[in-house]
């Protein structure tokens, strides 16, 4: 089931990392997060059930390559786990969304893209669209939740 405060938008556009996509070149770069070991060990299980292909998009993870970061469709979507609690989610205004149980945080850009990270689990993972994959709406919140809820516990993040 799809809840969202965010519904009535035409689509529920998505997102795109500020963390680096190069426009010039189309191809994608990640800031590698550096969690403790807990949440390290947590996203490496994460990755290992991440899908090859989200929204019909083909696996291409980003540069510098990690376990903590994987990509779809080039710069399309770019996943970063293991990432900070941004400031946002503490704000009770924030806007959110549930996607087949994991909740999020959504954050839109200046440029019209979305980062989306999640709440209520023992690591933050962050997930961002670029404009034109998030024009497409939220199927790709879809893809991810099931892997992320056999990966990364509910609970609080440290």
């Amino acid at each position: 089931m799809f809840r969202s405060r965010l519904f009535g938008l035409p689509a529920l556009v998505l997102l795109i990392s500020a963390t680096g996509c190069s426009s010039a070149d189309d191809s994608a770069s990640a800031a590698v997060p550096s969690p403790g070991a807990l949440v390290t060990k947590l996203c490496q299980n994460l990755d290992e059930r991440l899908p090859p292909k989200v929204d019909g998009l083909d696996r291409e993870d980003p540069e510098p390559r990690s376990t903590l970061t994987a990509g779809w469709g080039g710069p399309a979507i770019i996943l970063r786990c293991g990432v900070g609690r941004p400031a946002e989610m503490l704000d009770p205004k924030a806007s959110t969304t549930e996607v087949n149980g994991v909740a999020w945080l959504v954050q839109e850009q200046d440029d019209g893209s979305y980062v989306f990270t999640t709440g209520l689990r023992r690591a933050y993972v962050e997930v961002a669209f670029n404009k034109e994959q998030a024009a497409k709406g939220a199927g790709p919140l879809v893809d991810f939740a099931e892997p992320i809820k056999k990966a990364i516990p509910e609970g609080i993040a440290d």
